[in-house]
């Protein structure tokens, strides 16, 4: 629990110079947002104006402790596009992305699994050399160009998949969510998978030549055992750290996919805050991104020392 209650010192004190990182690149990004909202009609005065009750004419670090003192109360602040609240519109973005980003996670550790463990099990095998290149593909292809090609391959020359958005029009059906989650849930799948089979391939290699499996073939227990009862806890750890890692990725998204298939995730809604320099949106993204990335590597630690009573009996 101390050392516990440590890394959340430094977790604070991480998002606190995230935050100052962030707030100081954003506001130095070219572009003004009140462009948005100039008209032809409008005088000099009016901009002006308009600037003044956006803040914008204040002090950056004036502009910064107001944002900060929002942030504690939880107030995200308004979106410059459409003064709706930056938090109303995150949690209204965020089932999209979860569904789709926690589907893809999951279906990518399971296919890991079995390739990982069994590719890792028969090195140099013929398995293994088709996993191999599996992951090789997965890494190297372009998400965006692979997402146009199923689109090009399933929806407009088979006609048996729906393109872009989540639901049909007046259609909010699962069947109907389950089609549209089909061509970037494959995407993803294809790109998380690629990654975990290699972390996990690696680990069980390492782990078929420790003694306690010469141990256990040795009792004559079945390789399938050895592998899914002692070979896969171990091989896991450092999975652990990988899937923690990927924690942030269940609220950002993947803005690439997401822009590709017209996804009604929050990757899609940071795009367009930052084609609109909306200030406020991009920070309460940024941050909360940020938030889950240092949760995701506390997390991490807590389950290596769980799980491995080598790192528990270190750490005291």
């Amino acid at each position: 629990m101390k050392k516990i209650a440590n890394r959340l010192v430094q977790c604070i004190l991480t998002l606190f110079i995230v935050s100052i990182l962030c707030f100081a690149l954003t506001k130095a990004a070219p572009g003004d947002p009140v462009l948005t909202y100039v008209e032809p009609n409008m005088s000099e005065e009016y901009i002006q104006n308009l600037r003044e009750s956006l803040g914008l004419t204040k002090p950056l670090y004036e502009q910064y402790f107001l944002w900060l003192g929002r942030i504690f109360h939880g107030n995200f602040g308004n979106s410059l596009m459409n003064n709706r609240p930056v938090l109303t519109q995150m949690l209204e973005r965020l089932p999209a992305t979860v569904i789709l980003m926690g589907t893809s996670m999951l279906l990518g550790f399971l296919i890991a699994i079995v390739l990982g463990l069994y590719s890792g099990k028969n090195k140099n095998g013929i398995l293994d050399k088709i996993t191999s290149l599996f992951c090789y593909v997965g890494i190297s292809i372009p998400t965006f160009w692979f997402g146009i090609m199923l689109i090009y391959l399933f929806s407009v020359h088979l006609h048996i998949l729906p393109s872009i958005g989540m639901h049909s029009d007046g259609d909010r059906s699962f069947g109907d969510l389950v089609l549209h989650m089909v061509m970037p849930c494959a995407v993803l799948t294809f790109a998380n998978a690629s990654q975990y089979i290699r972390y996990l391939r690696s680990s069980t290699i390492t782990e078929m030549s420790s003694d306690y499996v010469m141990v256990q073939k040795a009792y004559g227990m079945k390789e399938s055992g050895i592998l899914f009862r002692h070979v896969l806890k171990n091989a896991m750890l450092p999975m652990i750290t990988v899937l923690g890692m990927s924690l942030q990725s269940l609220v950002s998204g993947a803005i690439i996919t997401e822009q590709v298939f017209a996804w009604p995730g929050i990757g899609q809604l940071a795009v367009t805050a930052v084609m609109q320099y909306d200030y406020p949106l991009i920070m309460g993204i940024t941050m909360f991104t940020a938030l889950l990335v240092v949760l995701g590597n506390l997390l991490a630690d807590v389950l290596y020392a769980v799980f491995d009573p080598r790192i528990r009996k270190a750490g005291c």
